[in-house]
């Protein structure tokens, strides 16, 4: 009877991961971010390295997510609020095609950068499993958090009050 019982909490848990789009074992705050380079929409390089000093807000998403457009709005106000500061914004679209995700970022007028992602690569060094996931690093190249729920606290400590 225990073992049935354990058994059903821990595929509980999986699932309640998976359809959460939480990772089950997420990158942990204070660890190195993985470095990676991906061409943006106008086929330019963004390699993380290149922003080190700066903290940076990676985005992942898809353009076939609901959640990922209802929580557009919210992006931009971080990057107006933000970007002007010295935080880098970047939106990381995984596995989709150069044009789909240019049409989708000129409808929904994102003015931070769209890399490209095709294999999914970056997510996976990343441990994404669902979108939208939100990875917060500070300029030493550190994770701050990981499925950032409270972005906007990490955010106040390392910039003050908007």
């Amino acid at each position: 009877m225990k073992k049935s019982i354990a058994i059903a909490a821990v595929a509980a848990w999986m699932i309640l991961g998976f359809v959460s789009g939480t990772p089950l074992f997420a990158q942990a705050p204070d660890m190195d971010a993985p470095a990676f380079t991906l061409p943006d929409l106008a086929g330019k390089k963004f390699s993380l390295a290149d922003h080190k000093g700066k903290p940076v807000l990676i985005i992942f998403s898809t353009t076939w997510c609901p959640y990922c457009r209802t929580e557009i709005p919210k992006f931009k106000e971080i990057y107006n609020t933000y970007a002007q500061k010295g935080l880098v914004v970047v939106n990381v679209d995984s596995q989709e095609p150069r044009d789909k995700v240019a049409k989708f970022a000129e409808k929904y007028k994102l003015p931070y950068r769209v890399l490209i992602d095709e294999e999914g690569d970056v997510a996976e060094s990343y441990g994404v499993r669902g979108v939208p996931t939100m990875v917060l690093i500070d300029g030493k190249g550190k994770i701050l958090c990981f499925q950032c729920r409270s972005v906007d606290s990490s955010l106040k400590k390392i910039f003050g009050n908007p």
